[in-house]
């Protein structure tokens, strides 16, 4: 069914998912990416540099939550802009002491709303609410004021 820009509301679910990350996905979206710096990677490197361990790059992040949208509007090209700030990172714990020991990994939860309506231009921002939790299991907003912009 494909999103008719008469039915939204200011307010209204997309919808939600939980995505999860491994450090076998961090190391493919290195290859993918060229972003090779080893706090995605590396333990020891990562907490020499005083980080709590291996963290997901933020733009895996930043993309892995966009696709809510992308999954919802039926279109990529209908997003016109994407934004939003890095607010804390994402721990990607070994298969040792991951939140979950089958895959060895961490879970980023991802809900967008529609945060606006522009009727002259048809077009919807989606705001995205992303979090995972910490090195404690405590869950903390990864990504803040993430908002896309799809025109319908």
């Amino acid at each position: 069914m494909k999103v008719q820009f008469e039915n939204l509301e200011k307010g209204e679910e997309i919808g939600s998912r939980d995505i999860s990350v491994t450090r076998a996905d961090l190391v493919r979206y290195a290859g993918a990416s060229g972003d090779f710096n080893p706090i995605h990677w590396n333990e020891r490197f990562a907490t020499e540099v005083g980080l709590p361990g291996v963290i997901a790059h933020g733009m895996f992040t930043m993309g892995a939550a966009v696709q809510l949208v992308t999954d919802w509007v039926g279109d990529p090209g209908a997003i016109m802009d994407y934004q939003t700030r890095f607010t804390k990172p994402v721990p990607v714990p070994d298969a040792q002491g991951a939140e979950n020991p089958a895959t060895g990994g961490n879970v980023i939860s991802v809900s967008g709303t529609i945060g606006a309506l522009d009727e002259e231009a048809r077009t919807a921002r989606v705001d995205l609410t992303v979090s995972a939790p910490d090195t404690e299991g405590k869950e903390q907003k990864v990504l803040g004021k993430a908002q896309a912009l799809v025109q319908l």
